[in-house]
């Protein structure tokens, strides 16, 4: 029987367009349930698509400041967030969600 060989899958290959990453975010929180450690991730991986250096700079950020903050062992703080967002070329919006009461 033959082996089968894998390699790693890394996200940040597939993300090439601001449409990509945009879609690849939303459905990130979609999943993410409330876990801003989940966001922080899927910040980090589209950051690294982009180019981490190019992010820090954008954002104000060490290099190795913002790898802490999106590495998703830790919920980065909202202010670093949006740095990362408009560094990224990314917005937040809000939606108005049913509630049953």
């Amino acid at each position: 029987m033959a082996k089968t060989i894998t390699t790693r899958y890394d996200v940040a290959e597939h993300l090439r367009t601001p449409e990509e990453m945009a879609a690849y975010l939303e459905a990130c929180f979609e999943e993410a349930h409330g876990d801003a450690a989940f966001i922080a991730k899927a910040l980090g991986d589209i950051a690294r698509a982009k180019g981490m250096s190019q992010v820090a700079r954008d954002a104000g950020l060490s290099r190795e400041s913002l790898y802490k903050a999106l590495s998703g062992e830790r919920s980065p703080t909202f202010d670093t967030i949006l740095k990362v967002m408009g560094a990224l070329g990314l917005k937040l919006h809000a939606e108005a969600v049913q509630v049953n009461r």
